[in-house]
């Protein structure tokens, strides 16, 4: 197919947008004066045709090469003369997308995809349209990518959670529409500076943070993540990113030729034992480097593994032949190796880490690979679209996780449970445990054997009863290790236990025990809702038919019969009031309102005016006090302790005041927060603050807890000497997330020396 061939005579509908249809003059006079304003930025010339087709010729031979012609140009023609925000035509952006897709080495389809994705949302054109230029597979990706919308946050939580459930769905149909998706995201962040609303630019950052990045990390495309989290934190949080590359730049300039001297002495190493290997050096972003100060609550200085070293050996018997000699030549640090060569991650990633005192008697992380899984740890599932390897070939496991988005799909009652299950299955560590029969499962970190049994079936989870770890009986409570082996215990008569839903960590746990519990409580409400009707109908001399019942039904707003039961079992729902519509003239024999006594529609109805408990646990009107010595936080793990004359007063469960009352079992409550801090009330968390005694060093303090979203209420200078100040600093915030978020901003700010969290103050 020759370059010209590809140029066509179909002229698509024009741009939907009004703004777009203008008069010629006005549509040149505009273009005119962005070309002006923007005369003075660098630009990028856009790729032209065959250089996109040469591109993906590059790495896969059997490109469709009309198919990628004719979407270049139907795509440059739809979008016309639309610009961005930069003052590029609009044709530049799916340009951009589709070249990043070549860089992951994807298949001809989803670059066509990239160059169309706008296309059905942005112009004239349709899916029929695409249909019969492009063909079906085309455009079921381009419809999947343009029903996906902006995922973006909205003032209704129901509508955020919608596009979650239409990711999700759209995913499972074709992962492909993912990749698209990211990369179009990515190209967004990259001209991120080009909005001129801050508001604007920090939501699309922390919805970055929140759903691309972290999707990035489970499609195991390292590269993509690393590039999307650094944008976003440069948005989100500019003063920690700077003051962290300044800290990377000096131990750059400290350290020259370090890093050199430590990757040349592991390369003769290498060569000595006579393996062929590729020795190099990698630097931890500054988004890593924070979230790991955030994380394991240390300071920049503490941590050891600022650069990476790996290895690139040829195969995976190579792989350990260079673990073997890197353990006889350099002293282990116990704890630091992991092997995810023989567990592999369930993105695919596969390597070999160990912690050694190394070269120069430096403690470093060495990272062992063969090329392939290199090629796999950065481009990630996309990897498989470049190399047609009868031993590499895409099996689902990698799409375990979302499967199980899938379930919960199914299983969450309300839009806002799915969105809390779905940030909650995609943000957290793994652990790897394996069953009687050798399969390996990959659970979140802390996760307890009633996460290992939902998510080996739900079934299984739904009647555990019990279970071994290590051949040992343990409490269901128990936190999993690393390479525990779990045998579930189960029985046909078993059921989940609500209690279960305050120590699971998995989504897929949690929602499925929620799932229970809600359908066991209609059930009873159901067989108590009936009889209380039945009894009122007696009561008043009138017969009982269901039937009758029935067609007042949707003057409830019930479903059916079963849920017009389960209401006024529950008190949502007064039976007299059914009984007046199934008998409207009806005289009552007996009034309530004369008893003295409240109807249930009463109850119910002061039950919602009330202020709805924070605690699970408590008996409602129980008296509750925090205590003072650990300031208790909304996500914190808490305990609850009987105090004479005071009720209940609230500690964290690592509070050292607690070992005063280890003699007194019966005064402990087991008690959790009934939501971890996402509403609008706020509690104080305090800090312990030790700041440099320079110029500027209190309002860096200040101005740090202000960006971070808090609200010092209190500030109290304890300690002062010539070089220190220590001050304790008493916090507004919505719950220990925002608090370590404040602390991790302080940790990454000039002239803080250190920050912790205060304890028994």
């Amino acid at each position: 197919m020759g370059r010209k061939e590809g140029l066509l005579n179909y002229h698509p509908p024009q741009a939907k947008d009004a703004k777009e249809v203008k008069p010629k003059e006005a549509v040149v006079a505009a273009a005119v004066d962005r070309q002006v304003e923007n005369a003075t930025r660098p630009r990028q010339p856009m790729i032209r045709q065959w250089e996109l087709v040469e591109r993906v010729k590059a790495y896969d031979p059997t490109v469709n090469e009309d198919l990628l012609n004719r979407a270049y140009v139907f795509a440059m023609k739809a979008h016309g003369t639309q610009m961005r925000a930069s003052g590029d035509p609009y044709f530049s952006h799916p340009l951009e997308v589709a070249s990043i897709l070549t860089e992951m080495k994807m298949d001809s389809a989803s670059i066509a995809c990239a160059l169309l994705h706008d296309t059905i949302e942005d112009t004239g054109a349709t899916e029929e349209d695409l249909k019969k230029m492009f063909g079906d597979e085309v455009a079921r990706l381009v419809v999947g990518v343009t029903k996906l919308g902006r995922l973006e946050f909205q003032s209704d939580k129901a509508h955020q959670a919608e596009n979650f459930r239409k990711l999700i769905v759209a995913m499972a149909e074709d992962i492909r529409v993912l990749l698209v998706k990211l990369a179009d995201r990515l190209h967004n962040m990259r001209t991120l500076h080009f909005l001129k609303k801050e508001e604007k630019r920090r939501q699309k950052a922390a919805e970055t943070l929140e759903i691309y990045a972290p999707l990035s990390e489970r499609m195991g495309i390292k590269q993509m993540q690393e590039e999307l989290e650094d944008l976003a934190f440069a948005e989100l949080h500019k003063d920690a990113r700077e003051s962290i590359l300044a800290r990377l730049k000096f131990l750059r300039q400290e350290g020259s030729g370090l890093a050199a001297s430590i990757i040349t002495e592991l390369q003769q190493l290498m060569d000595k034992s006579g393996l062929k290997a590729k020795v190099m050096g990698r630097e931890k972003t500054p988004y890593s480097i924070w979230r790991k100060m955030k994380r394991k609550n240390i300071a920049f200085e503490q941590l050891s593994d600022i650069i990476a070293f790996r290895i690139i050996v040829e195969n995976v018997e190579q792989c350990y032949q260079a673990l073997g000699i890197i353990h006889s030549h350099y002293s282990v640090v116990p704890g630091r190796f992991k092997d995810y060569i023989s567990t592999t991650k369930p993105n695919g990633y596969q390597s070999l880490h160990t912690g050694v005192i190394g070269p120069l008697k430096h403690r470093i992380e060495v990272q062992i690979r063969s090329e392939r899984m290199e090629e796999i740890a950065e481009l990630g599932v996309a990897a498989h679209w470049a190399y047609k390897h009868e031993d590499d070939k895409v099996d689902g496991k990698q799409y375990r996780w979302l499967r199980e988005l899938l379930d919960i799909v199914e299983s969450a009652q309300r839009p806002e449970e799915f969105l809390d299950y779905t940030r909650l299955e995609l943000f957290h560590d793994q652990v790897f445990c394996f069953t009687p029969k050798g399969d390996l499962i990959a659970l979140p970190r802390s996760s307890t054997p009633v996460d290992f049994a939902y998510a080996v079936h739900s079934k299984v989870g739904d009647h555990c009863v019990g279970a071994k770890v290590n051949g040992r009986m343990v409490p269901l409570r128990t936190q999993l290790r690393n390479g525990d082996q779990v045998e579930v215990v189960t029985s046909k008569t078993g059921s989940p236990s609500p209690a279960w839903e305050r120590f699971v960590v998995s989504a897929k746990a949690r929602s499925q025990i929620r799932r229970f519990v809600r359908n066991q409580q209609r059930s009873e409400y159901m067989a108590l809702g009936k009889p209380m009707l039945q009894k009122l109908f007696s009561e008043e001399g009138v017969a009982f038919n269901e039937k009758d019942v029935e067609a007042v039904v949707k003057q409830f707003q019930a479903e059916n019969l079963e849920d017009l039961y389960a209401n006024i079992g529950s008190s949502l729902q007064s039976a007299r009031d059914v009984l007046k519509a199934v008998y409207p003239g009806h005289l009552w024999r007996v009034e309530t309102s004369k008893t003295g006594k409240k109807s249930a529609a009463a109850v119910a109805a002061a039950a919602k005016t009330g202020k709805p408990l924070t605690l699970r646990g408590l008996i409602p009107g129980m008296a509750v006090h925090y205590a003072r010595c650990c300031h208790p936080l909304p996500g914190d793990r808490i305990v609850g302790i009987v105090t004479t004359g005071k009720g209940v007063t609230i500690h964290t469960s690592d509070c050292d005041t607690l070992e005063s009352f280890s003699g007194q079992p019966e005064r402990w409550i087991d008690v959790a927060w009934e939501d971890a801090g996402h509403g609008s009330e706020k509690v104080v968390g305090r800090l312990n603050v030790v700041i440099a005694n320079l110029q500027g060093a209190l309002a860096n303090l200040t101005g740090s807890i202000s960006r971070s979203g808090g609200n010092i209420i209190n500030l109290k200078i304890t300690n002062r000497t010539v070089d220190f100040f220590d001050v304790l600093v008493d916090v507004e915030v919505s719950n220990v997330d925002q608090l370590n978020t404040i602390i991790a901003g302080l940790r990454a700010t000039p002239l803080m020396i250190s920050v912790e969290r205060a304890k028994n103050r």
